[in-house]
């Protein structure tokens, strides 16, 4: 039977506390067994990656103090409690079920008097039914013309999971053949996200996706109404240019104002809708179902890997229970992600929100406060960016901030040049081979300002190239650590109260009825 207990209860964690700094980099990495730990400190994950960890503070005493601990929590047990269906979001009494969207982990889910797992396959497939007919001409603007540009109106999972989805794959899919409609985005209510977006298309040719699981979201019905009124000064009808993506029970659900309404429900949070229709609406216009049903493929690879209960050839989870051990015992506050590809410019973005809405969290699931700190402060950019930005404090700061690398060894759009003796992408990737080794061994100087003392540690998920399936994998192994990482801190990873009372304060304020300071910053900002 799965007990839920907090992390400074348990045992294992005694231990785990008592192997603090362990490990010296600096040593491990620079002396002659460097090149050995590199190659035998690795996982295998899904479409033919990597998760390696070599220049991580963990040895065979850290990692069999992480098995203790991935046993004593039943991480297994929990995730697999969670894949058949039981409520694991104690906050909303909701079961979690994202990963039913891209495969069948477990037994059969029944929810509502639904077979849980049919009833997103019959949403894909409606998805791609639609999204063939607007590529084949089927669904037209008035005038019969093919639409061109797909625009999705969301917020919050919405907008950066799908965002960060799409302009991942996009260069891909130019170069392979199956790229079919811009995708743009509109989140923000400041009106100026929407005009700028507006303006850039033609919106005569434009098909609309809005995204609101309630359909009440007021950030996104507000821009609806700004998109309408669009359509209409430009003579256009919206219903002709609009479609759906809601709850069976929401106002959006059956409203004329639509060309189709594609379903999700209460069961997949925003942060994990990029593998439901939030993500496959947009995705597979954009790309095709076939490109959206491989994303799939390589997320659900990637769930299974992570049921497996041997740590050492579990990547998700690994990562997470070295997460745990850098957070609760090192006492590191954050933890940079850093893709090498410009593909992935807003995945960490999309991870912050992942990471940072489920894990950051000071009760546990129970609602009782826990007495250790939980989840890290994420940011990152892509690299080489990030390397004339903020690697400075990463190199020299006083914090000891925590890396993940992601890298691939060929770029997407096959094209490159050679400078100097190499390519931009082995220009990249040189750059990626360097940083680890810099952060980890650092360089003694006599002049203190030129001193690294590096120590700093990271790990690294190493790919062929971001193919469909790749980044599906990519997105299911930090869903996965997240999971787990929120298993261990006892938390309940899939609600997001913290955003509720900023909510609420704005509706007081827009209906007049503040005083105080609040209406004092309600006049200051000409409310």
């Amino acid at each position: 039977m799965v007990q839920w207990n907090n992390l400074d209860t348990v045992k294992a964690y005694e231990k785990l506390q008592s192997l603090k700094d362990h490990v010296c980099l600096q040593r491990v990495l620079s002396g002659e067994d460097g090149a050995e730990r590199v190659k035998k400190y690795v996982v295998p994950m899904a479409a033919g990656m990597t998760y390696h960890y070599a220049a991580k503070q963990v040895d065979e005493d850290v990692l069999e103090a992480l098995k203790a601990l991935a046993a004593e929590m039943q991480l297994t047990e929990k995730y697999e409690a969670l894949y058949n269906g039981e409520v694991i979001n104690t906050g909303e009494k909701r079961l979690v079920l994202h990963q039913l969207t891209r495969g069948q982990l477990g037994r059969d889910v029944v929810a509502d008097g639904v077979n849980k797992r049919a009833f997103y396959v019959a949403q894909q497939e409606k998805v791609a039914d639609f999204a063939r007919r607007v590529h084949s001409g089927a669904i037209t603007n008035a005038k019969g013309e093919t639409f061109t540009t797909v625009v999705q109106i969301g917020i919050g999972g919405s907008d950066l999971g799908p965002r960060a989805m799409y302009l991942a794959l996009e260069n891909w899919a130019r170069q392979n053949g199956t790229f079919h409609m811009e995708a743009r985005f509109i989140s923000n209510v400041d009106p100026d996200d929407a005009a700028s977006v507006l303006k850039s298309i033609d919106v005569s040719r434009a098909l609309f996706v809005l995204v609101s699981k309630s359909g009440t979201t007021l950030e996104t019905l507000t821009n609806e109404s700004f998109v309408k009124d669009a359509l209409k000064n430009a003579g256009l009808d919206p219903a002709k240019h609009m479609v759906a993506v809601t709850s069976e029970t929401s106002p959006l659900a059956k409203s004329s104002d639509y060309l189709a309404a594609f379903f999700m429900d209460d069961y997949i949070g925003g942060r994990y809708s990029s593998t439901s229709c939030v993500g496959g609406a947009v995705l597979s216009l954009a790309f095709g179902p076939d490109v959206f049903a491989r994303f799939l493929a390589g997320a659900a690879e990637e769930d299974r890997l992570a049921a497996n209960p041997d740590l050492l050839k579990n990547p998700a989870m690994l990562d997470a229970l070295i997460g745990v051990y850098e957070r609760n015992v090192q006492g590191y506050p954050a933890t940079a992600v850093l893709p090498y590809s410009q593909a992935l410019s807003r995945f960490p973005a999309h991870l912050q929100q992942l990471d940072m809405e489920s894990n950051g969290k000071s009760v546990n699931r129970f609602g009782e406060k826990v007495n250790y700190v939980t989840g890290p402060v994420i940011f990152g950019e892509p690299g080489t960016n990030g390397q004339h930005s903020f690697y400075q404090l990463l190199h020299q700061g006083t914090d000891i901030v925590p890396l993940q690398f992601v890298g691939f060894r060929k770029n997407q759009a096959g094209m490159d040049v050679d400078i100097q003796g190499s390519t931009s992408q082995q220009k990249l990737c040189a750059n990626v081979a360097a940083q680890i080794m810099a952060f980890a061994c650092g360089k003694e100087d006599e002049n203190p300002n030129k001193s690294f003392a590096g120590g700093r540690p990271s790990s690294i998920i190493v790919g062929e190239q971001l193919t469909p399936e790749a980044l599906g994998a990519l997105l299911a192994h930090f869903e996965n650590k997240v999971m787990f990482q929120g298993f261990v801190w006892n938390l309940n990873s899939f609600d997001q109260e913290g955003v509720q009372l900023g909510k609420v304060l704005a509706k007081r304020v827009l209906a007049h009825e503040t005083d105080g300071a609040l209406r004092a910053f309600s006049e200051l900002l000409a409310i």
